[in-house]
């Protein structure tokens, strides 16, 4: 049996790791752009879904192309406004929220915030704006469609990493979702109170109020935190519209 000394084991798997590691990285190279259209697709199917216009597309393969296509034919404009509802030239919306980690690490009053219009085939508009906070495993996020008084909410979708199956993980669903459309975030006074995501049956009546998601606490509650603050972010803005 040959026996090699331990100099010879040594650069073996240093010279192995080496190649790994580039093997590694040529593939990581190759499978970025995918990756990142496959996010900027994953994107504009959220905000397409929460004005009811996903959709599905007739074959798998097809699609990227057919969101690509309704999000051109339904979202006609979108822009960056800051903390004082200010349009911030030069921005693209759509840039800020695939970076919308990094706006989150910044101070609040030095964040931008992108908006997306949506256009009807009867010419009506509604107005899109990305959430994001932490539920009870990991982040979670969202987009709130408004109506064109910036304050009904049209439609809602949200998301997660890994909240709990059957609890938490409940927040992008159906029923869930749909408790958010007619309620408004602004009060009879014109003051901003969010949406609360509350544990009590009596949310139908409340128009700034859903029911939280039973046993889903700690998500209920990061929900409620990410609606408040990214939110308040946008309320001089739709104040002055």
């Amino acid at each position: 049996m040959k026996h090699f000394s331990n100099t010879y084991i040594f650069i073996f798997s240093v010279i192995m790791v080496i190649i790994v590691a580039v093997l590694l990285s040529f593939v990581a190279m190759q499978l970025k752009p995918l990756q990142e259209l496959n996010k900027e697709i994953e994107r504009k199917e959220d905000i397409l879904a929460s004005v009811k216009e996903a959709g599905e597309a007739s074959d798998v393969k097809e699609k990227n192309t057919y969101i690509e296509q309704e999000f051109s034919k339904y979202i006609t404009d979108s822009y960056v406004v800051d903390y004082n509802g200010e349009v911030v030239e030069g921005e693209d919306a759509f840039e800020i929220t695939l970076k919308i980690e990094e706006q989150a690490d910044k101070e609040f009053e030095n964040r931008l915030f992108p908006v997306f219009v949506y256009t009807d085939e009867g010419g009506g508009h509604c107005y899109i704006v990305p959430v994001r906070g932490k539920g009870l495993w990991g982040p979670i996020w969202g987009y709130i469609s408004f109506e064109s008084d910036f304050n009904t909410i049209y439609g809602a979708i949200f998301d997660h990493v890994g909240e709990t199956p059957g609890l938490g993980a409940e927040i992008n669903t159906t029923w869930f979702e749909s408790e958010f459309e007619g309620k408004k975030i602004f009060n009879e006074k014109g003051n901003f109170v969010s949406i609360a995501v509350l544990k009590s049956t009596d949310t139908q009546s409340n128009p700034h109020a859903v029911d939280a998601i039973s046993g889903g606490t700690i998500t209920s509650n990061g929900l409620n935190d990410m609606l408040e603050e990214n939110l308040s972010g946008y309320v001089n803005h739709f104040k002055n519209k």
